[in-house]
């Protein structure tokens, strides 16, 4: 179906990630290739300066590693950790990338965001191609 999937991980390694996999997998056409993209969030100037020089990075490959350790073995998986707002910088990655699908989790909805969690509604709404949400 898919040649290329991207399916965003929040930082906190969700456990609903492995759902979002197996639905990748089963969209992915032999030979895709299937990146997990893990957002860091954009840290404020004014409180860059407050961290250890390096902790953005230190925290940036941390999180690779850990991302790294829960695919093992995984030959059609990339994995990439970015920094910039979630939303916005899923869709910009997936259109600079040229994913066909995005495939992500969404969180159960409040009053604030009735149908689906506020990332995945900017994804879903901003995203140029096809976008799966799993709940």
């Amino acid at each position: 179906m898919y040649k290329t999937l991207l399916v965003p991980v929040a930082s906190d390694h969700d456990p609903k990630t492995e759902n979002a996999m197996k639905v990748a997998r089963l969209l992915c056409d032999e030979g895709g290739k299937i990146t997990v993209l893990t957002v860091l969030e954009a840290v404020p100037e004014f409180i860059l300066t407050q961290l250890p020089e390096g902790q953005m990075e230190h925290n940036r490959k941390e999180l690779q590693t850990g991302l790294a350790e829960d695919f093992a073995g995984a030959q059609d998986v990339d994995i990439v950790v970015i920094s910039g707002h979630a939303g916005r910088t899923i869709v910009d990655y997936a259109e600079e990338q040229g994913i066909d699908c995005i495939v992500m989790n969404s969180h159960r909805p409040d009053l604030s965001d009735y149908f689906l969690g506020s990332t995945a509604a900017r994804v879903v709404r901003h995203a140029q191609c096809a976008v799966h949400v799993l709940r």
